[in-house]
């Protein structure tokens, strides 16, 4: 599924101009579901956190039983060599990829050994600064590691967090803020989940229901080297009605505000602006020392 432009695709060890057919109807990925996948963004000349979100991408093909057979550092290297025919100023998505080849006997296990690998860079421009969205409560729950893979960004995974998205927005708003199986709140459809009360944040604590992102895990180191307290803990819809302030925290947009969880308006974004301003004086600090 395309939806940015200007899209190059690597596959078999070179790039290719355009969103072009890796995978066959054979293949262990196309009917068994067993594709993982990552993203990572270029925005203003940087790719933050790159070398994270490809070393996780492996992680999750061995939590998905696929070998991985590109190095983490390797896979940079060739996302890197992949934007050069982007413009100085372009905002791309970067989305590598594994799928199984084959099965076993009865197809339904992928064999270790030969695996699919594709990179895809779309350009897609940053959300504005001024973006936000509004969140409701959603009949579909996240799941547990016993029921699917939940320590892996599987392909699997997201036609339920489509099901919550479509559930939210039928409803007239924009996400779905997800409990799980006990009720508490996990993430939102789309995006981990912030808090903020009496200047302090506050986000459901990974229990293996979740991706506990690596834009989170930025946020939170650079909260509390800015000084401001971070609680990892257990919430429930209430304390998010009684929240000062809610943002979204994802590669895709690092840092969405919350306008309202229902009938729940937030009147500031104090913290939501001090955190994207952290995040992106962060970025590009790391990168000026590389």
């Amino acid at each position: 599924m395309a939806f940015g432009t200007n899209i190059r695709t690597y596959f078999n060890g070179t790039w290719h101009d355009g969103d072009i057919p890796v995978m066959r109807a054979a293949d262990h990925g196309m009917w068994q579901g067993s594709s993982v996948f990552d993203g990572a963004r270029l925005f203003e000349g940087i790719t933050p956190d790159l070398d994270t979100h490809c070393a996780r991408v492996n992680r999750s093909a061995e939590a998905l039983m696929i070998t991985p057979n590109v190095d983490a550092g390797e896979m940079v290297d060739i996302v890197l060599d992949g934007l050069k025919s982007y413009g100085p100023k372009a905002a791309v998505y970067i989305r590598p990829m594994y799928w199984a080849i084959h099965g076993s006997e009865l197809g339904v296990a992928p064999l270790k050994g030969e695996t699919g690998f594709a990179i895809s860079l779309e350009e897609v421009a940053m959300p504005p600064i001024t973006s936000s969205t509004t969140l409701t409560t959603t009949s579909f729950r996240r799941p547990v590691l016993a029921d699917n893979v939940t320590n892996a960004k599987a392909g699997c995974l997201y036609p339920n967090n489509a099901r919550m998205l479509v559930e939210a927005q039928a409803k007239g708003f924009g996400n779905a803020l997800v409990q799980d199986a006990l009720g508490n709140v996990a993430e939102t459809a789309t995006a981990n989940v912030f808090m903020v009360r009496d200047g302090e944040l506050f986000t459901p604590i990974a229990n293996g229901t979740f991706l506990s992102g690596i834009t989170r895990a930025r946020h939170i180191a650079n909260a509390r080297a800015a000084g401001i307290t971070v609680h990892e803990t257990i919430l429930t819809l209430d304390d998010f009605r009684k929240a000062d302030e809610v943002f979204l925290s994802g590669n895709f947009s690092k840092i969405t505000r919350v306008s309202a969880f229902e009938d729940t308006t937030y009147k500031t974004d104090t913290m939501t602006r001090r955190m994207r301003d952290i995040y992106w004086d962060w970025a590009h600090s790391t990168a000026a020392a590389a």
